[in-house]
């Protein structure tokens, strides 16, 4: 006996899953221990099984285990071999992190790594630790690690608005999905509280301010319900995953999912509450679907809008819906449940039926026993709402179906007819039999044609017209010979059987019709979207798809630099949707992320469907949509494929767009590359001719005899132009060298007052006709930095103040100590900055005044921002105290070395680190 095909499992799902556990086998394996807190002794359990794994002979390596001070957890790691940390330097700071490739040379089969969610420190290879775990699963290596529920990205706004406190540390929740095992850590709020107060979880200063805030009963309760939640879920998800890797079918009722069953008839909008309320009222998901058999195909427009509407609702009340194809209600309804492991159904009260026909609740009773079924009332108040309500669109349409079923039953009868008359010429030639046979071929040709209901009347007439035309004694309905009785009975079956399969063929064949043309649309359409380099081509095939496919008119509206939304360039006006597009709609649209206008509850009265286009990074813009119906707007299979379309779409756009950005980027790095290659190579051959200059002025200036005064005048002209020109070239090639990470800093310790007054003295020449004036605190400490470099910084900042001011004005050098920071200011009372230009004047060659006479190529503000950032700094622009401009810079504190003592005489000296 050959087995059922319905049960036979999909060869390509069944090689899905034999890669996936190929997969799975090369991968090491993950065990999360999940707590609600921390304190519930997830570490310790995750000790507690390392140990228990090592005392059977196992190996186990400790990366990363954080006992906060706890005695019994520390006293589980003893005996363990613990990974030597790598050490990293970070803002005068020697930090210990994991280190992922003495873990990944020793390879164990082991490896433990507590706090999943922390964040490394600069200059690790991963910023997240759980980047580091999914590196060694790579590497075949199993790991435990821990978590808590505030960690979760899906949970992380949760709770915060729980607790108050927004966690900044948080794992993907694809990383908790995808661990092979976790393990629910748990303990009740006002045990983990006496720990607490025992000292078990933190010190006594940080256990007091945790029981103040993140530690208080009402948190600790609301975070452990999180937790068991979250943890069912992932076991509800382990329940479905093994259920169709072993094709098991029959329902485990381990949760109490409900399956409503939406019908055409009045009353399903009480069905859909009543289970939305009742799944509200268990606390458990719920489905709502809708069986379309061929008899319910020719249901009038109206009619079908009204169910479509009906599944909307029920997934506004939050239900996941579908419509199912079936000749069978029952069986159909029956298959969802198990593939989905839902163990109850529920639908509305069963109306009266022919006595041999059995009610929906009865058929489902038989086919699966194991399901609870549900039977609801319904309103009668909605009941004769709708009789009252029928619009005369609706009763149009039901007439216009009657009209189109009665033809179809004439023609069914002309057909047989039509049949007689064209055998009755060759009785004589054909046998009985024969003739039976084309009369069974109009049946079998009236079902392909107009369906079960027209063939059942072909055979009753088929069956009469054998009778009157060909039986002997002909014309008339007398039978002679009782063994016709029997023909005619075996030639009514045939014909009502073999119609009702070529009826339900017929309706399978369009089923899978459909099926293969949106599996092909879908797969054209990604097929075009991969190989899409330009938002035009995006634009078109989109455009052209959705034509096809839905048969609607559409248009793409993307963002500008503001993210106002305009048509792309070059789109037709053909192309767009007859009804003139809402701009405010399709914004509200892109800014909110959700769907608008037709079909949906923000302003469904308009004849456009806005959907936007929403990629991982960003939404990208929106897809303006007017169907020729609206109806098929509200299917949900059609909103599944749109949505499959649109996300495609997004995904090209987003595609293009960091293609742009790419080339962009490669596009500046070459021009910069070129850029600091000539000034290089110009600085480098300008500088000795410059610097020879220079000397020869200050000879020419000293010659014997002496020069009179206008000559003398014109050589110190010439020397402090060539100086000036010496300083351009010393800026550029400064430039150059720094943009190449040529510059090897000589940071040492010292005081900041030593710099700033060789500044001073520096830029004495382009003071001189300025106050200058300076704000250093007695108390600040010796600062880490270069300290020619940093001199170049403030000569460029205080000849730009001298600059940029009319002499007398004043110039201010000030210091303060803000936080782990030194703070630098030098600011003057001149005219100020340029209006919004406080970022723009520190890019290269951009000046302060864009038309000026005053000498310069813009190269000293960004000078001074390359060097303030080597040193880990910040440095920006705003207006200072007195009116005029205000440039500071920061540089960070760190610890000094202690200072040695020199017989009391104080004297300090440069220290080196």
């Amino acid at each position: 006996m050959l087995p059922n095909d319905s049960q036979r499992p999909d060869p390509d799902t069944l090689l899905a899953q034999v890669q996936a556990q190929e997969r799975r086998q090369a991968r090491g394996k993950l065990r999360i221990y999940f707590g609600a807190s921390a304190g519930v002794g997830k570490t310790y359990a995750m000790l507690s099984a390392a140990r228990k794994y090592a005392a059977g002979g196992g190996q186990v390596l400790v990366g990363v285990v954080e006992t906060h001070g706890r005695s019994e957890t520390a006293a589980l790691a003893d005996g363990l071999e613990l990974l030597p940390q790598r050490r990293i330097e970070y803002r005068g700071k020697t930090l210990g992190e994991f280190d992922l490739d003495a873990a990944l040379a020793r390879r164990p089969p082991l490896i433990l790594m507590d706090e999943l969610a922390h964040s490394n420190a600069p200059g690790s290879r991963h910023p997240k630790r759980w980047q580091d775990v999914d590196e060694l699963l790579e590497a075949g290596i199993d790991v435990y690690t821990t978590v808590n529920v505030q960690h979760l990205e899906s949970l992380n706004d949760v709770v915060g608005g729980i607790t108050g406190i927004q966690v900044s540390e948080t794992v993907p929740d694809t990383v908790f999905d995808a661990a092979d095992e976790v393990v629910l850590v748990d303990i009740p709020a006002d045990e983990l509280l006496a720990r607490l107060k025992g000292g078990k979880v933190y010190q006594a200063p940080q256990a007091e301010r945790a029981s103040r805030n993140f530690f208080r009963k009402g948190n600790l309760i609301a975070l452990r319900e999180l937790a068991l939640r979250r943890t069912a879920d992932r076991v509800e998800d382990d329940v479905r995953a093994y259920r169709v890797e072993q094709s098991i079918d029959a329902i485990w009722k381990t949760g109490a999912a409900l399956l409503a069953c939406v019908g055409p008839r009045p009353g399903c909008e009480q069905v859909v509450r009543s289970t939305a309320r009742l799944a509200g009222q268990l606390g458990t998901a719920w489905h709502a679907i809708y069986v379309e058999t061929p008899a319910l195909q020719r249901l009038p427009a109206a009619e079908r809008e009204r169910i479509l509407k009906t599944l909307k609702l029920a997934e506004d009340l939050g239900a996941t819906t579908a419509v199912l194809s079936g000749s069978d209600i029952a069986a159909a309804a029956v298959d969802y449940a198990r593939s989905h492991n839902l163990s109850k159904i529920t639908l509305g009260r069963g109306h009266r039926t022919w006595p041999w026909c059995r009610s929906h609740i009865k058929s489902m009773a038989a086919h699966a026993p194991d399901i609870d079924l549900i039977e609801l009332g319904g309103s009668a108040v909605e009941r004769a709402v709708d009789r009252s309500g029928a619009s005369a669109e609706a009763e149009m349409e039901r007439e216009q179906g009657a009209r189109a079923l009665a033809l179809s039953y004439a023609w069914a009868g002309v057909a047989s007819l039509a049949a007689a008359l064209l055998a009755t010429p060759m009785v004589a030639y054909l046998d009985l039999a024969n003739i039976a046979m084309l009369f069974m071929l109009v049946v079998v040709l009236v079902a392909v044609r107009w369906g079960r209901g027209p063939s059942v009347l072909a055979t009753c007439v088929s069956v009469a017209c054998f009778d009157f035309f060909f039986v002997p004694p002909r014309f008339n309905f007398a039978v002679s010979d009782f063994q016709y009785l029997i023909t005619f009975g075996v030639m009514l079956a045939v014909g009502l059987i073999t119609g009702h399969l070529t009826a339900g063929l017929r309706f399978q064949a369009r089923v899978a019709s459909h099926r293969e043309a949106r599996s092909r649309a879908l797969y054209e359409f990604a097929r075009e979207m991969s190989g899409a380099l330009q938002t035009e081509q995006i634009f078109g095939t989109t455009r052209s798809f959705i034509q096809s496919t839905f048969r609607a008119r559409a248009t793409l509206l993307l963002p500008d630099d503001d993210g106002s939304l305009q048509p792309p360039a070059g789109s037709a006006a053909g192309d767009a949707p007859r009804t003139e597009i809402d701009s405010g709609i399709a914004q509200w649209a892109f800014d909110h992320a959700e769907s608008a206008g037709l079909g949906t509850d923000t302003l469904p009265a308009s004849p456009i469907f806005y959907m936007p286009l929403v990629a991982p990074m960003r939404t990208r813009g929106v897809l303006a949509i007017e169907p020729e119906r609206r109806r098929w707007i509200l299917i949900p299979e059609q909103r599944q494929q749109l949505d499959t379309f649109a996300a495609l779409a997004a995904i090209a756009l987003e595609r293009v767009h960091y293609i742009e950005v790419a080339q962009q980027a490669l596009v500046n790095m070459e021009s910069e590359r070129l850029r600091n290659s000539l000034l290089a190579a110009l600085s480098h051959d300008l500088r000795t001719p410059l610097t020879s200059l220079v000397g020869l002025s200050e000879s020419l200036a000293g010659s014997r005899p002496p020069l009179s005064p206008p000559q003398l005048a014109l050589a110190g002209s010439l020397h402090d132009e060539a100086l000036r020109m010496s300083t351009l070239v010393s800026n550029l090639l400064d430039m150059a060298r720094i943009q190449s990470g040529e510059i090897k800093f000589n940071l040492q310790w010292q005081p900041l007052e030593e710099v700033v007054g060789s500044a001073l003295r520096a830029s004495a020449l382009q003071l001189k006709e300025h106050k200058v004036s300076t704000q250093l605190p007695y108390e600040l400490p010796l600062l880490r930095f270069d300290a020619v470099l940093i001199e170049r910084v403030l000569c460029n900042l205080l000849e730009n103040a001298a600059k940029y001011t009319p002499p007398g004005s004043c110039i201010v050098v000030a210091a303060e100590l803000h936080g782990l920071w030194a703070r630098v200011v030098v600011y003057d009372d001149g005219p100020g900055l340029p209006h919004g230009r406080e970022e723009a004047i520190f890019e290269k060659f951009t000046r302060g005044e864009r038309e000026s006479a005053k000498p310069g190529v813009g190269l000293g503000l960004a000078i001074c921002r390359a060097i303030v950032e080597a040193h880990g700094g910040k440095i920006d622009a705003a207006t200072s105290p007195l009116g005029g401009a205000a440039f500071a810079f920061t540089l960070p504190l760190g610890t000094p070395p202690a200072m040695p003592e020199d017989g009391g005489a104080g004297q300090m000296e440069s220290l080196t680190e």
